[in-house]
């Protein structure tokens, strides 16, 4: 069943695609608005991808092998980017600076919150790699720069691909920044043609497309994935000594001090700024309540459906092997290939065909965020029970209870900690969500994406301000519950 949720919005989204008859969707694809969405749409996603590998590729490398000062302080800064989401960056830099407006706006503020997706992979790799290659490479009289060139790149080469490739997936998907930088990217052109016609085919066409684009970004990650998997492991497990920055110290700290500044000192800058503003311009608190009533409750019913359709796929995928499980674990993840807008644009279509009273309701909300959001609910259940000892549930099935009993009793206590963080990250990456939020929230519920999306169409950011301030405080909450459930296990240790 939860496999078959999660490919239901894309299997509609065809069937409604073909509707007008093949040569219906030549000539969508073949027009040249299309072609000029598709090409912009990967040239962003390139430029910010090339973007990301230098920054995140640097910031590791200072954080994790140089004698940068205050790097622990640094790595934990440049990470931080991560959870702002990227309507709420540009928000911050389109109300301070409107002619950033178009292609770099948009490159820029996709950078700066990106990169982290780069720079995490890239440092794992870096801590794990087996430094003797590299100390080899200096005692034969290598200097730094060309030992980190033809040693070090070389080991981080398939986490950094397998970096960049995600940061491609997100920024090709993504719509809140582009729609905010007034940048006519692959989603702003689906938004668009689904608002301005009647007949939704194009949008439901335009659609597939960038599920093909996107899937074929994640085809390339999950191949760069597994080549890092199988090559990052190896190495010894001892701590390299830092590599000695000398003169470049003050420039590499310069350089690590404007990255945050930009990504982080910004926007809280222009945040403030604009709150001020908005104090004077009379915000109502009751719209602003019902706002954050609103994401909280969408939000929370979203990660509820989310882990009660991830628990039996977690469970089967610790659990069993074979084609059943592989099937039904890829299946499940057929939402990380499918952009927001396109699973809004599905169920809309789902909605007004086959069922008009789930329409604008917020169970078909909660559902498009379950198919979205499965594979991270996923991937944390069925790390949590594979961490579970088996040798517990067989003690369980040798005193007469059943599967099921076992399970209920055994299993998921155990892997109780590890539910409640994908609940928590469900949770908060639900309450950031925006193009399908706005396609299907109920008439007259308003979250505080929506609220923000609309004021900042109007450039109404001194109303915006509070709508984001909070957001952030929102998202701050299952963030910080996050780190307490990753942190509980070591630190009992």
């Amino acid at each position: 069943m939860a496999a078959a949720a999660a490919l239901a919005p894309l299997a509609y989204l065809v069937l409604r695609s073909f509707e007008g008859g093949v040569r219906r969707v030549g000539d969508v694809l073949w027009q040249e608005r299309t072609l000029a969405l598709a090409g912009r749409s990967l040239a962003l996603a390139g430029a910010v991808a090339a973007a990301c590998l230098v920054l995140g590729v640097l910031g590791a490398w200072l954080v994790v092998r140089s004698d940068l000062p205050g790097r622990r302080a640094a790595a934990v800064l440049l990470v931080l980017p991560l959870a702002v989401p990227s309507y709420v960056s540009g928000f911050t830099w389109i109300a301070q600076w409107p002619s950033l407006a178009g292609f770099p706006g948009a490159f820029g503020v996709l950078t700066l919150v990106s990169f982290p997706y780069v720079l995490l992979p890239v440092a794992a790799a870096l801590r794990s790699a087996d430094p003797a290659v590299e100390e080899v490479a200096r005692t034969l009289g290598k200097p730094a720069g060309r030992t980190f060139l033809l040693v070090t790149l070389r080991q981080i080469r398939p986490a950094a691909t397998a970096g960049a490739l995600l940061v491609a997936l997100y920024v090709l998907s993504d719509f809140g920044a582009v729609s905010l930088m007034r940048f006519e990217a692959f989603t702003m052109g689906i938004y668009t043609s689904y608002q301005a016609t009647f007949d939704r085919t194009p949008a439901a066409i335009l659609g597939c497309v960038l599920v093909v684009l996107a899937m074929a970004l994640t085809y390339g990650e999950r191949r760069a994935r597994g080549a890092a998997a199988g090559r990052a492991a190896r190495g010894a497990a001892r701590t390299p000594h830092p590599v000695p920055l000398g003169r470049a110290r003050i420039p590499a700290l310069a350089g690590v001090v404007t990255v945050v500044t930009l990504a982080l000192g910004v926007p809280v800058y222009s945040l403030l700024r604009w709150l001020l503003a908005g104090r004077s311009a009379g915000v109502d608190p009751a719209d602003l309540l019902s706002a954050t009533w609103g994401t909280v409750t969408v939000s929370g019913l979203g990660a509820l459906l989310t882990v009660a359709l991830a628990i039996p796929v977690g469970v089967l995928a610790a659990r069993h092997r074979g084609p059943v499980a592989r099937g039904v674990e890829l299946a499940s993840f057929a939402g990380h290939a499918l952009p927001g807008i396109t699973v809004g644009l599905a169920l809309v279509f789902f909605g007004i065909r086959v069922a008009p009273g789930l329409y604008q309701e917020v169970p078909m909300l909660a559902f498009a965020y379950a198919v979205l959001f499965l594979p991270l609910a996923v991937g944390a259940v069925r790390t949590a029970v594979a961490n579970a000892p088996p040798v517990l549930e067989d003690v369980a099935r040798s005193l007469g209870k059943g599967r099921a009993a076992t399970q209920l009793l055994v299993t998921l206590p155990l892997s109780a900690p590890g539910i409640l963080a994908g609940a928590a990250l469900v949770f908060l990456t639900c309450a950031k969500e925006l193009p399908a939020t706005l396609l299907l929230r109920p008439t007259g519920t308003d979250t505080l994406a929506t609220q923000l999306w609309s004021n900042t169409e109007i450039a109404a950011f001194a109303a915006a301000a509070p709508y984001a301030a909070v957001l952030l405080v929102v998202a701050a909450v299952p963030a910080l519950l996050l780190d307490q459930f990753l942190r509980g296990p070591a630190s009992r240790r």
